[in-house]
């Protein structure tokens, strides 16, 4: 049995949930999701590289993701995912309420509107179901990974949760969000998907710096942390 103020080193240690932190970072991960979700209605070609318009800020998800699950634990990462999940469906709701509200005499978009919120809504499926598989994988892993190290080889954590988590978010989103931006071949769809997953998983070990530094500053700066056991 540990006192007041010390670290139990026998077991892994996470923070409360109830400080000023998470919070922000909750705010944080669902806006990145939110935006990630309406960047990708468009389909994206470099040459040879196929994509869509989410890959500009959504593998910073995983990184607020590894944060959380780092510091919080499990249980609090899975509500990080669950608020993202429903403020990702009342986004879906209000674009639809809002395309079947009467569109005034100059507004010219009305089709456009429809075509995008339409895609969303596709993207919005593949999304959810990607981002609770992926997210909870990731979360699961770095947490599994911790149980057995602590505090040592965070990188192990970081770069096993990325793997993981990102390979089981890729195929999911891609096998539904395909055809709604307009995929159509298998050629293109492994394509899209290994690229996908490639990219987003380099982007977050290049990134990795930046979460070692991140974690490290919430770690240090979070009261709870050191007195979690």
């Amino acid at each position: 049995m540990t006192s007041p103020g010390t670290v139990d080193h026998e077991h892994a240690v996470f923070a409360r949930v109830g400080s000023a932190y998470y919070p922000v970072l909750v705010a944080v991960f669902t806006a990145l999701v939110i935006v990630s979700n309406v960047t990708a209605t468009k389909g994206v070609e470099f040459g040879p590289i196929i994509t869509d318009g989410g890959f500009i800020v959504f593998p910073l998800t995983y990184v607020i993701g590894d944060v959380l699950s780092e510091v919080y634990g499990f249980k609090a990462a899975r509500r990080a995912i669950y608020t993202g999940f429903a403020m990702n469906a009342l986004a879906a709701a209000a674009f639809w309420a809002t395309v079947y509200l009467p569109a005034a005499d100059f507004y010219p978009n009305q089709e456009h509107f429809e075509n995008v919120v339409g895609a969303y809504t596709a993207l919005i499926i593949a999304g959810l179901a990607g981002f609770i598989v992926g997210q909870t994988l990731n979360a699961w892993v770095v947490v599994l990974i911790k149980e057995r190290t602590k505090e040592k080889h965070l990188w192990a954590r970081l770069i096993g949760s990325t793997f993981v988590g990102q390979l089981g978010d890729t195929v999911v989103f891609c096998a539904i969000a395909a055809s709604a931006i307009g995929i159509s071949t298998f050629g293109d769809f492994a394509t899209y998907t290994a690229q996908g997953w490639v990219y987003k998983t380099a982007i977050e070990v290049v990134m990795l710096p930046i979460t070692y530094r991140v974690i490290a500053v919430i770690k240090r700066r979070e009261p709870t942390y050191q007195l979690a056991g």
